[in-house]
């Protein structure tokens, strides 16, 4: 082999290394902090199982429908270990998925995992960003395997289309964040029904969804992390109670 060729064969091998280290870089997860680490361990009524696919919360009394929450994208399951607890606590089991490389897009059909072995149980499915997005791909292919969808932070697109579905959709949004496109958030209400339900969580930005810190091109919060998770926890727990109250009347 020339010197010539050598050159620019060490040279190719060079970008393909530094290619790679570039995408294994941009796929870090941000880290869960320790708010997640306390809310991962069980007590005080709230029983934590963690395995290689799912974290499920679980409180003393159940009620149903059980949530499945699919994470944003490089944001581990752990991160959003404070919701579900507080979830829990209000009586819902919650399941959230532990996704491929921490990409929520790589598993779109994880929720029917859950679906198959528990045949007997209701669910609404929902995520935090892509992870809601996604979430409501699954619900527009598979309506009639949940009950409802949850959106934190997201929009759905052209694939998600829940448009003619007959389920209930909550949106929620913090007034101060900065990831979510804002116009492609307004131009995905014409993939939602008519009477979705949204709602601004005032002073929320996207990262305090979770429990992972501040996240690039976010607006800092006005609130703390712990009084969004309330409000979200609240806003889901009152959608659900009316959603449910509305279908026994409707049973009439």
């Amino acid at each position: 082999m020339s010197r010539i060729r050598r050159s620019w064969l060490s040279l190719l091998i060079l970008l393909v290394l530094v290619a790679l280290c570039a995408a294994i870089w941009s796929l870090r997860p941000y880290p869960s902090d320790p708010a997640a680490a306390s809310a991962m361990r069980g007590g005080n009524g709230i029983t934590v199982m963690d395995t290689a696919t799912w974290i499920v919360f679980e409180g003393g009394e159940r009620y149903e429908p059980s949530l499945i929450f699919y994470p944003g994208a490089r944001v581990k399951a752990e991160c959003y270990a404070p919701l579900a607890r507080l979830l829990a606590g209000k009586g819902h089991r919650v399941f959230i998925a532990r996704m491929p490389f921490n990409l929520p897009l790589l598993d779109v059909e994880k929720a029917n995992q859950l679906i198959e072995q528990f045949p007997e149980e209701s669910f609404i499915i929902g995520g935090h960003s892509l992870g809601g997005t996604m979430a409501a791909r699954f619900a527009s292919e598979y309506p009639d395997r949940v009950e409802g969808v949850f959106l934190l932070g997201a929009y759905p697109d052209r694939r998600s289309d829940l448009s003619e579905s007959e389920l209930p959709v909550l949106s929620l949004l913090g007034s101060r964040d900065g990831v979510v496109d804002r116009e492609r958030f307004e131009q995905g209400k014409k993939y939602l029904p008519p009477d979705t339900v949204y709602m601004s969580i005032e002073g929320g930005n996207h990262a305090q969804f979770g429990s992972y810190g501040r996240q690039k091109g976010d607006n800092s919060p006005l609130i703390s992390p712990e009084e969004q998770w309330q409000q979200t926890a609240a806003a889901l727990e009152q959608w659900l109670l009316n959603e449910m109250f509305q279908t026994a009347y409707d049973g009439f």
